[in-house]
């Protein structure tokens, strides 16, 4: 009897020795791939080259910011100009951030000359998805009233959604190429990598009376727009 309980502590011993507690989930920023426990400690943020935090989300095949970017440098750490005055805005020709309506508390509008900057915005590791993924997670949800899928449940005007996506689309609004502000808290609008034949800027957006998000052309590449960004496969 002694030797059989002296076997079963040492068997439980080595259970217990071999166990290894910490984040098992693969698509957490803090995943363990020495782990076989998980211990709750899972989190599910990346930062951007300011030390930004941004939440993330698994949707559909990928892995998604489910907040719009805020950087204000390049990924090499170069200051990205903010550009408040309209007149300015709109003789641009290089990258260039502002606050909605100049507003700090309206989130971050980026032109594609930003976008499109070989020094990157986007974190290490991550890419401006293109319109062809954007694409792929609005057709994994189905085929109609899909806006609502994707709409945060507050802060439209007149659409607030369920989220069921967990996107979490906010209505930043947009800036034209005159430099003025258009729309906040009615239509949301997001810059993909993507190009027209004629070199403009592929564009994901949702309008306040949308039914579906639609994908089109952004008309100019001085148009001011928001960025989300998804983990690179």
């Amino acid at each position: 009897m002694r030797q059989f309980f002296l076997s079963f502590l040492s068997l439980s011993l080595l259970l217990v020795s071999c166990e290894k507690k910490g984040c098992i989930d693969p698509d957490a920023s803090n995943y363990s791939g020495y782990a076989n426990k998980d211990d709750g400690s899972c989190l599910y943020y990346v930062f951007d080259v300011n030390l930004n935090t941004y939440k993330y989300k698994a949707i559909c095949n990928g892995v998604w910011t489910t907040q719009n970017l805020r950087v204000t440098k390049y990924k090499n750490g170069d200051q990205i100009p903010q550009v408040q005055d309209a007149a300015q805005w709109s003789t641009l020709t290089t990258g260039a951030w502002c606050y909605y309506d100049n507003d700090p508390t309206k989130g971050v509008l980026y032109n594609w000359y930003a976008v499109t900057d070989p020094r990157g915005l986007a974190p290490e590791g991550w890419h401006i998805p293109s319109d062809y993924e954007y694409t792929g997670i609005v057709t994994y949800f189905g085929t109609s009233y899909l806006a609502q899928k994707f709409n945060a449940q507050s802060g439209w005007i007149t659409n607030n959604g369920s989220n069921e996506s967990g996107f979490t689309a906010l209505p930043c609004g947009r800036r034209n190429d005159l430099g003025e502000f258009f729309e906040y808290g009615e239509n949301a609008w997001w810059w993909t990598q993507s190009t027209t034949a004629g070199g403009l800027g592929r564009v994901f957006f949702i309008k306040d009376n949308s039914i579906n998000p639609t994908i089109g052309n952004s008309g100019s590449k001085k148009f001011g727009f928001s960025v989300r960004v998804i983990r690179d496969y």
